[in-house]
């Protein structure tokens, strides 16, 4: 093992210690390392990081996140090597947050109907991913939560999740509702029924009964998505599945405000039901929905209307 990369390993195992996955960042990282040893280089240096954070070409909006994973590693190395440069900040522009798609009610129905076509005609797949998009619409739950519930974590009788351990590494109670727990109880008895004893720990599997994986969900996804028409042949931006989260938490606002209820006082629930580290980051779903921006205008009228 090279010194670099002693000295990655135990970068990540500080910043694991700490509580963050960094996974992703690991493999970025680790790929900077093998890109630093191709060039024969020992210390990173501004010009290296840059090179480096500056592939693929055609991806602009990703530089910045792969020259931030850069300069936080720098700036430990720098600690014990002074000869180690750190890349300044702000030298590309930063990452800008996705606008979310509202989904509407039929394009939800049309994905779900859609999922029911999948081959094989008497497999299981087809049922897997009608439920699991359908349970990540009803819940807000991440992509990654969903398809790490085990069985165990599964409770239809009290109508409960438990997530564990997702990101920022904290763990939480889902409560589901009664049709919810009807339809992943349907979902439970199919996979029984086709697995018996194949079937693994985890409560969504695939076809012969093995953990469902990121990126086979995420082509599933986007196959549905150009047969329904939420995207074009070979288009690389459009509906995510992560939009199915934006939708539920911005469709909870908005029903809070057409009831009447004070969302400000509220706010924290949503926040905690979503899995959030902090308020602010469920503020940002007040500003993401013209609709939800027409009822808080709406809100306000109402108050200057009543007063004295």
């Amino acid at each position: 093992m090279t010194t670099l990369r002693l000295a990655l390993e135990q970068y990540l195992n500080m910043r694991q210690g700490f509580g963050y996955k960094y996974q992703h960042q690991a493999r970025r990282l680790a790929d900077f390392i093998t890109f630093m040893e191709q060039h024969e280089a020992s210390t990173i240096t501004t010009r290296l990081a840059v090179s480096w954070a500056t592939l693929p070409v055609d991806r602009h909006a990703s530089w910045a996140l792969r020259l931030t994973d850069v300069r936080g590693f720098a700036r430990h190395l720098a600690i014990t090597n002074p000869e180690t440069e750190v890349p300044p900040a702000g030298m590309f522009p930063p990452l800008k947050r996705a606008k979310p798609y509202i989904y509407s009610d039929a394009e939800i129905d049309a994905l779900l109907t859609a999922a029911l076509a999948l081959p094989p005609a008497h497999g299981l797949r087809r049922w897997t991913y009608h439920h699991l998009f359908g349970l990540i619409a009803v819940t807000g739950m991440r992509i990654s939560e969903a398809i790490g519930l085990h069985r165990d974590d599964v409770d239809l009788d009290e109508g409960l999740l438990t997530i564990r351990r997702s990101k920022f590494g904290k763990s939480r109670l889902v409560p589901l509702h009664p049709t919810t727990c009807v339809a992943l109880r349907c979902y439970a008895e199919r996979r029984e029924a086709h697995l018996g004893s194949r079937c693994g720990p985890h409560f969504f599997v695939a076809e012969r009964g093995g953990r469902l994986l990121h990126q086979y969900v995420h082509r599933v996804f986007w196959r549905l998505s150009r047969e329904i028409g939420l995207r074009c042949a070979g288009d690389h931006t459009g509906p995510r599945i992560h939009d199915l989260r934006h939708r539920f938490a911005i469709q909870t606002l908005v029903g809070w405000h057409r009831d009447g209820f004070d969302v400000e006082q509220r706010l924290p629930m949503l926040s905690t039901y979503l899995g959030h580290t902090c308020v602010r980051d469920t503020y940002w779903y007040l500003s993401a929905s013209p609709e939800l921006m027409q009822a808080a205008v709406r809100r306000l009228d109402q108050r200057w209307e009543a007063a004295p």
